[in-house]
């Protein structure tokens, strides 16, 4: 850390500028990207636009918006005077946003072409003005309202503190209460230096954004972080549909990417086992480990070059990877690391390059960052993670009682995770505290733990295990386009066979799952989940939405 003059963004952002001023620095794919100078001139303009709204240090404005380059200039610019920035999810509802515009008091906000009819409606007395994010233009502006002119640049000085307020964080998590949590400069900057650490980076890299820059984990390590480097930002401009990907790893051929597990695990379900289940004798041989490890060696290499060939890091986190995707990984050498965090860490905690990963690990605490195993299980050693470091959030936005719910009053914060560290201090997640059942005798009961045995059942998608009336139920969805396809042929009867099997594999399901776990842990129903779970922007379960 000592190497920066402040944790700023404004100051972090002036060395990349005078360092890798004239580098690419962000694009939508297919056109040709801003460099870093370009960038500073738009921020700066922005700033004196701002300035004509009467937007003034500790403002709040909204950044409701799909990825694009213009999304990271007003994060810069609303940070860079001091005001504050909350971003929006754009798969929030109207009801969502207009709660978190009443609660931060925003005064102003950005908002892409798509999303706009979302706020058509909303009441929100302290909003003064709404941006489109694509020309920075006012909507509803009349002739005389300011306009954003990239000729003028700001003369004001304005001195930001690290720990001036830079971000308010809106979750909608799995347990369904939203709060807004308060990250200063200091919790995201130094954050995105300590990961920075994990994986060489420079200038040459190119960056493939393809998760919200909304969320937490995207912005800082998918964002800061190559500003830190001087890395160039690639950004989709649309859904990521496989069509699309594909087409912007061949254009891109990007070397870093993040993402959730739920991608690189529909790849493997979708593409690599398809190709090996295709053929009775690699179907046979992939059951024998030495062809299964030569096998999956031959479809990494495939796999490394759908990602145009130039892959050196691919870092997941949000969620648990399935062991055997991990395995798949491990075994076809493909660049991935896993990390872990949270939105109130900035997001970071713990992580570890591709060299040094261990199966179902999520690496080691972060260099700046402590952690440590608060109460743990004298049998299992497991117990809630605790963290300590410059990147623990502030707080609770106007919510100092739940503040207090997780922050202790010296500095330890309770993120509510169930894990246990080894000999090499390794972190391993074993589920949420507020998930954990507790068995009949007083045994503990980690839902997730169950949940991977099942998600690793053939046909199934996904699964909840959830207790009803002092049983253990699992909720699974099974893939019925998959079995829909066995039974094409039938045409007419083709449903009542998808029926008729789903309920074959609930039964075969439930002696599975009860042959590999623990006698407490042992599901005494399993059920159909006919719609795919509902889920959060990192692809949990929104597991409370089905207690």
């Amino acid at each position: 850390m000592k190497q920066y003059k402040s944790l700023t963004f404004p100051a972090l952002f002036s060395e990349t500028v005078e360092k890798f001023g004239t580098c690419n620095a962000m694009a939508l794919v297919g056109q040709i990207p801003f460099t870093y100078n370009e960038v500073n001139s738009h921020i700066q303009s922005l700033i004196v636009f701002f300035e004509k709204l009467g937007i003034k240090p500790g403002d709040k404005i909204g950044l409701l918006s799909t990825n694009m380059p213009n999304w990271g200039m007003a994060y810069y610019a609303t940070t860079f005077m001091g005001a504050v920035v909350v971003p929006m999810l754009p798969d929030f509802s109207e009801f969502e946003i207009e709660n978190i515009l009443k609660h931060s008091g925003a005064k102003a906000m950005f908002v892409s072409k798509g999303l706009r009819s979302k706020i058509d409606k909303i009441d929100v007395k302290t909003l003064q003005s709404k941006i489109s994010i694509e020309d920075f233009s006012l909507i509803n502006s009349v002739e005389s309202s300011p306009k954003f002119d990239l000729t003028e640049k700001s003369v004001k000085d304005y001195h930001i503190n690290e720990d001036d307020m830079a971000a308010i964080i809106y979750t909608s998590g799995t347990t369904g209460s939203s709060k807004g949590v308060m990250l200063s400069h200091k919790n995201i900057c130094s954050n995105a230096i300590s990961s920075k650490t994990i994986h060489p980076m420079d200038e040459t890299d190119r960056f493939l954004s393809i998760l919200p820059l909304s969320h937490t984990y995207e912005n800082t390590l998918g964002y800061v972080i190559p500003m830190l480097a001087g890395a160039c930002i690639y950004y989709l401009g649309k859904t990521p549909v496989p069509s699309l990907l594909i087409s912007a790893f061949k254009e891109v051929k990007p070397t870093i990417m993040f993402s959730v597990p739920l991608i690189i695990e529909k790849i493997y379900r979708g593409k690599v086992l398809p190709s090996i289940n295709g053929k009775a004798v690699t179907k046979y041989l992939y059951k024998i480990p030495f062809f299964r490890k030569k096998l999956n060696a031959v479809a990494g290499k495939k796999l490394k070059e759908t990602f145009g060939g130039a892959l050196t890091f691919f870092g997941i986190g949000g969620a648990k990877l399935n062991s055997q995707v991990e395995l798949f990984l491990r075994e076809a050498k493909f660049p991935y690391a896993i990390g872990y965090g949270l939105t109130e860490t900035a997001p970071l905690l713990a992580g570890s390059g591709p060299a040094i990963t261990k199966f179902q690990s999520t690496g080691p605490a972060l260099v700046g960052v402590e952690l440590k195993i608060n109460n743990p299980d004298p049998h299992t050693e497991v117990g809630e993670v605790w963290a300590k470091g410059d990147n623990i959030m502030m707080g609770y936005y106007k919510e100092p009682e739940k503040t207090k719910e997780v922050l202790t009053e010296d500095g330890w914060f309770k993120t509510g995770d169930l894990a246990k560290l080894d000999k090499d201090n390794y972190l391993y997640i074993e589920g949420r505290l507020k998930n954990m059942i507790v068995g009949a005798s007083g045994e503990n009961i980690y839902p997730e733990e169950i949940e991977s045995v099942i998600n690793n059942f053939k046909h199934v998608v996904e699964s909840v295990v959830v207790e009803q009336k002092g049983k253990l139920v699992a909720m699974v969805h099974f893939n019925h386009e998959e079995l829909e396809q066995q039974y094409k042929h039938l045409k007419k009867e083709i449903e009542n066979y998808v029926d008729y099997t789903v309920d074959e594999l609930i039964e075969e399901l439930q002696i599975y799952v009860n042959s590999r776990v623990n006698k407490f842990s042992q599901v005494q129903m399993v059920v159909s989940q006919v719609d795919p779970f509902q889920k959060t922007a990192t692809h949990k379960i929104k597991r409370f939405l089905y207690y």
